[in-house]
């Protein structure tokens, strides 16, 4: 028998996957927790593009 642990509130959970509709959280109180989390920012997946360096892109006016 596997147990699956709650990412959120960290509850072990007996028994299958299958059996917790809200997998892989408990509860859909937890559920809603981390959908709130997502939505306020508090997960980010990071941007691998280095940033515009914007001396180097302007124009040269020095002419």
């Amino acid at each position: 028998m596997n147990k699956v642990q709650c990412s959120i509130c960290d509850a072990v959970m007996p028994g299958s996957w299958q059996e917790y509709p809200d997998y892989p959280f408990c509860s859909s109180r937890c559920r809603k927790i981390d959908l709130g989390r997502w939505l306020d920012g508090k997960y980010r997946v990071p941007d691998p593009t280095p940033p515009d360096d914007a001396s180097s892109s302007a124009p040269d006016d020095a002419d």
